[in-house]
């Protein structure tokens, strides 16, 4: 299978320029984003870092809503997130809820060092994984002004407790981690690091409604794209082990920029934005949930996805005239 676009799972703008660009972060991991621009563009520009699904990749759901924002007026850049598609780092196909996070502030750096962009008005959205990932971000880096979290999960939380906390025990996590140690040894002792496999290709009959949503994005020609982690062999097996004992929106709370937490109501992940909703404090916070939407419905869907609402929430936080 190919992606729809040439490597894309979205057709580009006409009003909008796409630019591959590198930066890092100060782990020293060399980034690879696609920078969105509107055409003939005047001035310095509001900016958007995007970055997400988990296990996803530029060309698919951050690049459609960067490509989105562009058209509407704002600089946005669509990253690869380290150790995933083009970015930098190894071993391949690992995520990490430190490295991550600091990946939206090195988009920040980038962002703001640019000469066409207001280092004072920079916001970024993260779809799903990456949703918490921004928050957590936002919760550390005051030159984010506005966060949007969109259809989001708290990756920390569903790996140490399952979904909706259902195996949220010692005995649960002994047992997985015993697992996950294990096949530490034998990556270490074959030097490779086995995959977890991304969505698979056939579904049984009575898979979980939302394992079928997973399908119809990843594995057709709606989301796939050759890079993307989902679409293909998944992340490595061990990969989920330092989410089991750092959680992130530990200090979420404490977040003073601005906050758009949207989800799908018929979503399965709606209780992570209910949740984390929740903890957030001061009245620049909001909570959108999108009547009769499931999960993967805020990838892609533009009927759906609310492009007005999140324009109007950048351009009042960001302060752009």
């Amino acid at each position: 299978m190919k992606a729809a676009y040439d490597g894309y799972s979205f057709q580009l703008k006409e009003q909008v320029t796409r630019t591959k660009v590198e930066f890092h972060n100060r782990y020293g991991i060399r980034l690879v984003g696609d920078l969105y621009l509107p055409e003939n563009a005047e001035g310095k520009l509001a900016a958007v870092a995007v970055a997400g699904p988990f296990g996803a990749v530029k060309e698919q759901a951050a690049g459609l809503y960067a490509n989105e924002l562009a058209a509407r007026g704002f600089a946005a850049l669509a990253f690869d997130p380290s150790f995933i598609g083009e970015s930098g780092g190894e071993a391949r196909n690992v995520a990490s809820p430190d490295i991550n996070t600091e990946d939206f502030c090195a988009a920040v750096d980038y962002l703001s060092t640019r000469g066409f962009i207001d280092p004072e008005k920079i916001g970024i959205l993260g779809i799903c994984g990456f949703g918490g990932m921004a928050l957590n971000a936002a919760a550390m880096d005051t030159r984010i002004k506005a966060t949007v979290a969109s259809t989001m999960y708290d990756m920390t939380r569903v790996n140490a407790k399952g979904y909706f906390d259902q195996a949220d025990s010692a005995d649960a996590r002994w047992e997985m981690k015993k697992a996950l140690n294990a096949q530490r040894t034998e990556d270490y002792r074959t030097g490779e690091y086995a995959r977890a496999g991304g969505v698979a290709e056939e579904l049984p009959d009575d898979a979980p409604f939302f394992v079928k949503d997973y399908h119809d994005y990843y594995k057709t020609e709606r989301g796939y794209t050759g890079r993307s982690l989902n679409s293909n062999e998944g992340w490595n097996t061990t990969s989920a082990l330092s989410f089991i004992n750092m959680p992130i929106l530990q200090y979420s709370d404490e977040i003073r920029s601005a906050v758009l937490v949207i989800h799908g109501e018929k979503a399965h992940s709606c209780y992570f934005s209910r949740d984390a909703f929740a903890k957030l404090q001061g009245e620049n916070k909001e909570l959108l949930i999108i009547p009769g939407a499931v999960h993967t419905d805020l990838y892609d869907r533009l009927d759906v996805i609310p492009f007005d609402r999140i324009e109007e929430f950048f351009r009042r936080y960001l302060k752009e005239e």
